[in-house]
């Protein structure tokens, strides 16, 4: 009696063992993997700052331009990212974000995406789309720098003081204050963005600077022959300047096609993958992280969303820029028009056969280590 009760004490002992092996590998097996690190090449500092945690991003370029009417001589407006006004922008953003210090943290430093990631944070690097608001000396990006700033592009669309824009006809390239330009940047450990830029632009940066550059958001000509989209070598060289190539939302650049698909915006990055390898695909956005408005409201109906832009393309057209000849339909892709846009990009990733460390890459790595290596 007392044999029987030993061994099936014994049994119990074991199965009890047993059991909670078992239940040991079922936990490891199933634990949930950890999120993936999201980072948006170009966005915008949203008005409501739970956006960024809805969103799931960790870090993201935040544009943080605004505009000045400056009245022409001919008495016309012109419309310009002045030094006044975004000396006013930077400090409002900024004050905005320091005010949530539990959702964000202005990033400085590209070690600052760990930090913000650490403490359930994300870090938010400002940039400015145009170098017209240095308009009065270099001394200017002194001041950007103290307030913050650590991207900057160098023309937006057009011509100016430093460089040729996309949409202006010439093809000009940098000038002398241009190619000062990148030295002063460069000496800051600044982000040289090359969005906007014409290819003579960017051929001259690529070839006078030395370390990564990157365009923040784009989109490759090799599939839509528009004049704002960048041809191959202009890829490859920000590749081989160790920088990134951020493919954005805007969908009239995506493809020509009526109705934009996902697989329209998957094919700009699986083409920077075949011709610049996989460390130079990056994710962009060019519209608020929770997505186009106008948009949003209308249900993602891009008849609605795309009026008032119509005529701007249009005019464009009529100045013989290329790729604005083409009829433009839509404005955003509806399945990526929303807030929780970077997983389903993620899934997407994974369907079009890119491999999990490709998709760690595209979607945040890629960013992290040109951050790491600039922003020092």
């Amino acid at each position: 009696m007392q044999r029987r009760r030993f061994i099936q004490s014994v049994g119990i002992a074991l199965s009890m063992s047993s059991l909670q092996a078992y239940s040991s590998v079922i936990k490891k097996v199933s634990a949930p993997k950890e999120k993936r690190l999201y980072i948006d090449g170009l966005s915008f500092v949203p008005a409501d700052l739970n956006d960024i945690k809805a969103a799931g991003m960790d870090a993201f370029i935040a544009d943080i331009s605004a505009i000045e009417e400056i009245k022409r001589p001919d008495g016309s407006m012109n419309y310009k990212r002045t030094y006044k006004a975004c000396m006013k922008s930077i400090k409002e953003k900024s004050a905005q974000l320091a005010a949530a210090p539990d959702t964000c943290m202005i990033a400085t430093s590209g070690r600052d995406v760990a930090v913000a990631k650490n403490n359930n944070r994300c870090a938010v690097f400002l940039q400015i789309q145009g170098a017209d608001c240095v308009e009065g000396g270099l001394h200017q990006v002194d001041d950007f720098y103290e307030l913050g700033l650590r991207v900057l592009q160098l023309t937006h669309h057009y011509d100016n003081l430093f460089a040729g824009g996309a949409l202006s006809l010439g093809n000009a390239g940098l000038s002398t204050d241009g190619l000062q330009l990148i030295d002063k940047l460069e000496a800051k450990n600044m982000l040289i963005d090359l969005s906007h830029s014409s290819v003579k632009s960017a051929e001259q940066t690529l070839a006078r600077a030395k370390g990564p550059v990157v365009q923040t958001h784009g989109a490759a000509r090799a599939i839509i022959d528009n004049s704002r989209c960048t041809p191959d070598h202009v890829i490859k060289g920000i590749a081989d300047s160790g920088g990134v190539f951020g493919v954005f939302m805007m969908s009239w650049w995506l493809t020509n096609e009526k109705i934009p698909r996902p697989e329209h915006y998957i094919n700009h990055l699986k083409h920077i993958k075949n011709i610049a390898g996989a460390e130079a695909v990056a994710i962009a956005n060019d519209y608020p992280l929770r997505g186009h408005e106008k948009a949003l409201l209308s249900g993602n109906n891009n008849k609605v969303a795309i009026q008032g832009y119509e005529q701007w393309w249009h005019s464009i057209g009529k100045t013989g820029v290329l790729g604005f000849e083409q009829p433009v339909n839509h404005i955003v892709i509806p399945e990526l028009n929303h807030i929780k846009r970077m997983r389903s990009l993620e899934y997407l990733l994974s369907k079009a056969n890119f491999t999990p460390v490709e998709i760690d890459k595209v979607m945040g790595e890629n960013w992290q280590r040109v951050l790491n290596d600039v922003l020092i």
